[in-house]
């Protein structure tokens, strides 16, 4: 999450969603996060399945209840969008929002072995020296064709594996209607972005609401899920080309500032 962005006008939000009459159905989504609160009244859909990543110990099986909220609120952001999809807790956060580089990648790779779709990654880092490492684990992805969507950069600096060409790297649009979503392209670099805001609180103004880029990325897997419910194909190598294909023909090119 970020600092409050400037305030704004309620958005409207009464248009249809992108990939018009999916609900996500058939859909493998994995977010990589604190875990999920399943009580939550926000947690609309079941939650399938899950595990734990922890230092120097195997998964922890099911061990993916969500302590701190963080990762029940990015979940409920997609589920919101996406109700029909099988959702699963990815828990790399425990007693607070830090986890290592190595279990981030442990966690992507079990993604990619259970055969999610659209894994979202609310998160990432700025240490370069982590790079290559990232890379790797982003073409693995790329070769079994699961999708991650990540933040791109936190504060100016290039976030991994959010700014990497095999991931849908994802930056805060304030001016976005939750209910869509923009694209700008330079060459062959293509960046998203979505609204950093989640689902509504009842009684509770949307700039005083919990915000920032977490829930752009949140917003923006919905948008891809939806998407893959369409065009997604088989998960193969050519998937994340043909997805951001029709990303880009179904979004709004962002115009420059």
């Amino acid at each position: 999450m970020t600092s409050a962005p400037p305030l704004a006008p309620e958005e409207d939000e009464s248009g249809p969603l992108p990939f018009a009459g999916t609900t996500g159905r058939g859909m493998r989504v994995a977010v990589i996060d604190s875990g999920v609160n399943r009580r939550h009244p926000h947690i609309i859909a079941a939650v399938d399945g899950g595990v734990s990543v922890r230092d120097h110990a195997e998964f922890a099986g099911a061990d993916y209840t969500d302590l701190i909220g963080h990762g029940t609120a990015v979940m409920a952001a997609i589920q919101e969008k996406v109700p029909d999809a099988d959702f699963f807790a990815v828990r790399v956060f425990h007693s607070a929002l830090r986890t290592t580089a190595a279990n981030l990648i442990r966690a992507v790779q079990w993604c990619i072995e259970h055969k999610m779709d659209v894994v979202n990654l609310s998160l990432g880092t700025t240490n370069s020296a982590h790079a290559k490492k990232f890379e790797q684990v982003a073409a693995e992805a790329v070769d079994g064709g699961t999708l991650l969507v990540a933040a791109r950069g936190v504060d100016g600096r290039s976030c991994y594996p959010g700014c990497l060409p095999g991931v849908f790297g994802v930056d805060v649009d304030w001016d976005c209607p939750r209910n869509r979503f923009r694209w700008s392209a330079t060459g062959d670099n293509i960046v998203f972005f979505a609204s950093g805001y989640p689902r509504p609180a009842p009684g509770i103004p949307h700039t005083r609401n919990v915000h920032g880029i977490s829930f752009a990325v949140a917003n923006m897997t919905a948008f891809l899920v939806r998407g893959c419910e369409t065009h997604g194909g088989e998960r193969t190598a050519g998937r994340q080309a043909m997805m951001r294909e029709a990303l880009l023909r179904e979004g709004e090119r962002k115009l420059s500032s």
